[in-house]
């Protein structure tokens, strides 16, 4: 089958290279010339496990194509997924200019009958609207289909999430399209992944509803990790307990300094801002999002606290992406905790194992270094921002060395508390006073 994505960042990516290895002749295309000329020279433009090798592994079996020829790819194939961006706009709404655009285009292109398959994460209505689109620009009277195929993917575990999902939802009121996308996804039957059929606007609010839900319980286990905090409990044993309780389950319950990325944070925006349109007042997600705020601003607080006057002293900050594996700083904590300590005076020495290049184009002030090390010299405070496997195991024998004085504030909770103050150091951690 010949299948086309739009969309050749984060999760188009991952999908037409995980396409192709189904064994799908998959054409990825992009307006941005420098992103395809890249892929065609076995570049890869993200940071994602895996992902490399899948790329060179397809592209050698001429499976998988990188175009910015958007005629000829939709002129070719039978599914066009749509994986555009769909930011968050300054009002807190998803922009949907860039999946209303491409609708356009691709109707303009096409001469029979298509698949709209969209992966981009859309509002309520969007699938509606994106019908509405392409039957207004068509030319002729030629039938197509919208699909409603949202990506479940971790940055950091991206290939395995796609090839592996815990399931496959597809939303649409077409026989035909549902025979095709359950066709495209026949190499799951194998691991008996559940696909979910349903109409467009239950898959809309499916995506939303995950994602809300993983950012409740991350904003929940740090209000009870600042609760933690001030009653002298350890949030590490009460989340561990937690979990142990089978209708919890021990997912996303590991207290820190908040989440980012590029999902969870305008997910909920969006869904906060749809519940206002219909009339509805989601305080459960208002309120996820006032949490993740404040406990940025917690971190900062607390390391000002340890340091008494910010002006003039150093900050070691360790990780600057939201979360380890992926080169993705976008509503890194670890940015805003950086952006605000320079603002009160302090100095900010960073590294992280990827995401350097990145937070540079995001971010003015910080003095970046090779290693852990060189980040730590003369540092009044050594930051934990980001748990990656490599700060694990840090020397901190070493580091105690390094530093101008011996405070880390460990805001993943990596180490034990003990073995650090037993080096000499002045321990902090998140809700474990």
């Amino acid at each position: 089958m010949n299948v086309c994505v739009v969309g050749s960042g984060y999760v188009g990516l991952v999908a037409g290279t995980c396409l192709s290895d189904f064994g799908m002749n998959v054409i990825c295309v992009d307006k941005v010339k420098e992103k395809i000329d890249m892929l065609n020279r076995g570049e890869v433009p993200i940071y994602e496990l895996g992902l490399g090798e899948l790329i060179q592994r397809n592209v050698k079996l001429d499976r998988l194509h990188f175009s910015t020829d958007l005629k000829e790819a939709v002129q070719r194939s039978l599914v066009i997924f749509l994986a555009v961006g769909t930011p968050e706009r300054p009002d807190g709404y998803a922009d949907l200019s860039q999946i209303e655009a491409v609708a356009k285009e691709v109707a303009g292109y096409m001469t029979e009958y298509k698949i709209l398959a969209i992966k981009s994460t859309v509002p309520v209505g969007t699938a509606k609207r994106i019908r509405e689109i392409v039957r207004t620009e068509l030319a002729d009277d030629i039938e197509f289909d919208v699909v409603s195929n949202p990506e479940f993917l971790r940055e950091g575990a991206a290939v395995n999430d796609f090839l592996r999902p815990d399931r496959v939802i597809l939303g649409c009121n077409s026989e035909r399209a549902l025979a095709v996308m359950r066709d495209i996804y026949r190499p799951l039957y194998l691991l008996e992944t559940p696909i979910v059929s349903t109409t467009n606007e239950t898959a809309e609010v499916i995506k939303y509803a995950s994602n809300t839900m993983l950012a409740v319980r991350i904003s929940f286990v740090n209000e009870i990790a600042n609760l933690c905090d001030l009653v002298g409990a350890d949030v590490y044993q009460v989340s561990k307990a937690l979990g142990m309780d089978k209708r919890i389950g021990p997912k996303f319950l590991h207290p820190g300094p908040g989440y980012g990325g590029s999902c969870f944070p305008k997910d909920v925006s969006a869904l906060a801002k749809l519940s206002e349109d219909v009339g509805y007042d989601f305080k459960l997600a208002k309120a996820t999002i006032e949490v993740n705020k404040r406990q940025r601003e917690l971190v900062v607080e607390k390391a000002a606290r340890a340091l008494g006057d910010v002006k003039g002293k150093v900050i070691g900050l360790l990780g600057l992406a939201f979360k380890p594996n992926t080169d993705d700083v976008r509503e890194a904590p670890a940015l805003h905790v950086a952006r605000r300590l320079m603002e009160m005076g302090a100095e900010v020495n960073g590294f992280d194992p990827v995401a350097m290049d990145e937070a540079k184009k995001n971010i003015e002030g910080i003095k970046y270094h090779k290693n852990a090390y060189e980040a730590c010299k003369g540092a009044d405070i050594v930051i934990i921002a980001t748990e990656w496997n490599e700060f694990r195991d840090l020397d901190f024998a070493r580091i105690k060395s390094l530093v101008r004085t011996p405070i880390v504030y460990d805001t993943r909770n990596v180490y034990n508390p003990k073995a650090l103050k037993d080096l000499g150091f002045t321990y902090l951690a998140t809700g474990r006073a």
